[in-house]
């Protein structure tokens, strides 16, 4: 199922990833930190800076154990946009 050459996948690739990576984190940190376990929280931006580190296992997937250019493009152009995205409005992120 996820051994397909179309930048289309790559794009959905791209965008599911973060956003499954972000909700994990989020929960996690707010379990850690509602049960005492951990003392500090972390802001709404490193959530999301985290979250966009996700996308490298599916590039070095598609690009290097499969060779499917195509896909990994689509899950690079997405990063590079997300990244893009994340930089030019870090300031305005509220929680």
């Amino acid at each position: 199922m996820l051994k397909k050459d179309h930048y289309i996948f790559g794009i959905a690739i791209g965008i599911i990833v973060p956003i499954v990576l972000f909700g994990i984190i989020y929960l996690l940190n707010y379990l850690l930190v509602t049960t005492d376990i951990a003392k500090f929280y972390l802001d709404l931006q490193t959530h999301v800076l985290i979250s966009l580190f996700g996308n490298l296992i599916p590039i070095r997937y598609y690009f290097v154990n499969l060779k499917y250019d195509k896909t990994g493009r689509g899950v690079l152009l997405i990063t590079f946009l997300l990244v893009l995205v994340f930089f030019g409005f870090k300031d305005n992120f509220v929680l």
